[in-house]
């Protein structure tokens, strides 16, 4: 927990507030009752069959948070966090977004239980996620355009904190990933864990055992944390968190944190970040607004420290091509984000045996990305 003197006592009544619904079961209760009847979950685990043909080698499921209301993993977590909120009795909300989905999400449970919204996002993602804007819009929320540095993600967030510190007594800042200062990282793990516990019931329903592999996207990493929590503890499972390559290694053409960052504390907490030698943020770049972030998760700076879960990039042109490979053989168009996991799985399950089995989140669907897709393929 690194903040500012000004926000402590706010970070430390989520915290406390977060520790004691952590037991109680009329919570989760609650917590469950929208997951089921508004989320829409369980999601289903889709065996991929005509994309494991194409590609050969291992059999594709792909655990299918696309299908969430919303559009994507996010609502999960602003379901979980709008509860916290409630609790503690805030009635302003305010977030930051990069692909638009979390703001999109939280501008939904606040129209859902009649809080205020406020949502800060980039003027580089304003312009490249405007279906987005319009829909936070058209739910009441109040879009800040944040025009300070790369004007992406990083900056929103940077913008969001500061108008924290000015009126915590009444707002609640609801961090769209498994970063921010404690409580944040763990209590979104909390709320994405069931995409992993649902996955896990579902392949040994399907299959009768784990799987051999998960994949999944790695920006702030909340959608990759949910899937993998539930199997951290499988030594048999191979756990790959895949990170945006962007354009090239050198400064400013990626935003793989775990690949090319290095420790730093930032955003209220110390993870991976993309710095210089005197410890100033660098630019980065993804083609996917949702991981165009130069940090990560503290908890995927933990797993990397202890090897559990193995980190790679994939690059911009890549995720692309994973667009139309999935859409045209399962009729699913996916966001960037994920494509960058369905980029590695296509590149890994050749190399893999037909009984061997490969889970993928596709924490996101197209629809958000059309306008960028649109400038790369005819």
């Amino acid at each position: 927990m690194f903040v500012p003197e000004i926000l402590a006592p706010a970070v430390l009544e989520i915290a406390n507030q977060y520790e004691k619904l952590a037991s109680d079961t009329a919570f989760w209760a609650e917590f469950d009752y929208y997951a089921t009847n508004y989320i829409g979950r369980p999601s289903p685990l889709y065996f991929a069959k005509n994309l494991t043909q194409k590609l050969g080698g291992a059999k594709i499921y792909l655990k299918r948070d696309e299908l969430n209301h919303t559009g994507s993993h996010k609502i999960n977590n602003c379901i979980g966090q709008a509860l916290v909120a409630k609790r503690l009795g805030k009635k302003n909300i305010i977030a930051e977004t990069g692909a638009g989905q979390h703001g999109v999400a939280t501008a939904t449970v606040c129209a859902l239980f009649g809080l205020k919204c406020k949502v800060f996002m980039g003027a580089k993602d304003v312009v490249r996620q405007q279906q987005n804007v319009y829909k936070m819009k058209l739910l009441g929320a109040e879009v800040i355009c944040v025009e300070n540095g790369s004007q992406t993600l990083c900056e929103a967030m940077n913008e969001a904190l500061r108008y924290w510190a000015s009126c915590a007594d009444d707002t609640y800042y609801l961090i769209g990933t498994s970063a921010g200062p404690h409580p944040y990282p763990a209590m979104v793990r909390g709320f994405q864990s069931i995409i992993g516990r649902e996955a896990r019931q579902q392949i040994l329903q399907a299959e009768g055992i784990l799987p051999h592999l998960l994949c999944a996207s790695i920006g702030g990493g909340s959608n990759s944390i949910g899937l993998f929590n539930a199997f951290l503890d499988d030594d048999s499972v191979k756990i790959v968190g895949v990170e945006a390559g962007g354009t090239g290694a050198k400064i400013g053409e990626n935003s793989a944190s775990l690949t090319y960052g290095s420790p730093a504390v930032l955003h209220g907490n110390l993870s991976y970040y993309l710095q210089d030698g005197d410890g100033q943020i660098l630019p980065c770049h993804s083609i996917a607004a949702g991981l165009d972030y130069p940090g990560v998760s503290p908890i995927h700076a933990y797993l990397k420290s202890t090897n559990r879960v193995q980190y790679t990039t994939i690059t911009d042109s890549e995720a692309i091509s994973a667009v139309p490979l999935l859409s045209q053989s399962e009729g699913i168009i996916p966001a960037l984000e994920p494509a960058h996991a369905l980029a590695y799985t296509a590149k890994i399950a050749p190399t893999m045996s037909p009984n061997q089995i490969i889970i993928t989140n596709l924490c996101g669907r197209g629809d958000k990305d059309l306008h960028t897709i649109m400038h790369y393929l005819p």
